[in-house]
């Protein structure tokens, strides 16, 4: 017997299990986790009830956004696994995501392909009188 007033395993299964604030937004991102780090951050002395809901669907929508570009640059390569290689040639491929993260370092990203137009050879065509 257990003498607390919450209700028991069976009438809670019965009446349905909870819905998480994720799942009732739609997402993947944790809204409570986001929230959670809110709180503890301090940012703010109050945090609203929909700010870590925006906050977690912009995140989730950055990343989907960086895994979808990164994935073809990998396919690109002929490679089944997303590197940091394909990260670092995703985000700076993409003017956007290049301007949010243009002090970013990644690491084992490596450098953009460049070859200067004074270093290319010459086209040979008629020369022009």
């Amino acid at each position: 017997m257990t003498g607390g007033k919450g209700k028991s395993g069976v009438a809670a299964v019965a009446q349905g299990a909870s819905n998480s604030r994720s799942s009732k937004a739609g997402l993947t991102f944790p809204v409570g986790r986001v929230h959670r780090f809110l709180r503890n951050g301090n940012y703010a002395q109050r945090i609203g009830s929909s700010a870590p809901v925006y906050l977690a669907s912009v995140l989730e929508y950055l990343t989907a956004e960086i895994l979808e570009l990164a994935g073809n640059a990998a396919r690109d390569n002929k490679k089944s696994r997303i590197i940091p290689r394909h990260l670092q040639l995703a985000i700076r491929n993409d003017e956007e995501l290049n301007k949010l993260l243009g002090q970013v370092t990644i690491a084992q990203g490596g450098v953009m392909p460049y070859i200067h137009q004074n270093l290319l050879p010459k086209k040979s065509g008629k020369a022009a009188v």
